[in-house]
């Protein structure tokens, strides 16, 4: 069997990043300890909606998403949050 090794202080982060690049972490398996966790309170941070689009307003967004190499559902999101954060700065500085 394999002696395990000891995993080292380190000064800084970036010698443990150097540290990590050139060993591999089964080597030093025995230095962790076993946790175990209850996720089962976790709550989604998102909810689901339906929303009723045009046929080509769909299908232009697919087209988007997929030039951008992303699912269709993902990139409406992106678009809903940045109009919404831009309305509410243009209310604020309005106001």
């Amino acid at each position: 069997m394999k002696k395990q090794n000891k995993i080292p202080k380190f000064k800084s982060e970036e010698n443990e990043r150097n540290f990590w690049d050139k060993n591999d972490f089964a080597n030093f398996k025995e230095s962790f300890e076993r946790v175990s966790l209850d996720l089962s309170n976790l709550k989604p941070s998102t909810k689901p909606v339906t929303v009723r689009l045009s046929k080509p307003l769909l299908y232009n967004l697919k087209v988007m998403a997929n030039k951008r190499d992303v699912p269709y559902q993902s990139l409406m999101k992106v678009f809903l949050e940045e109009k919404v954060h831009e309305e509410l700065n243009t209310k604020v500085r309005g106001a």
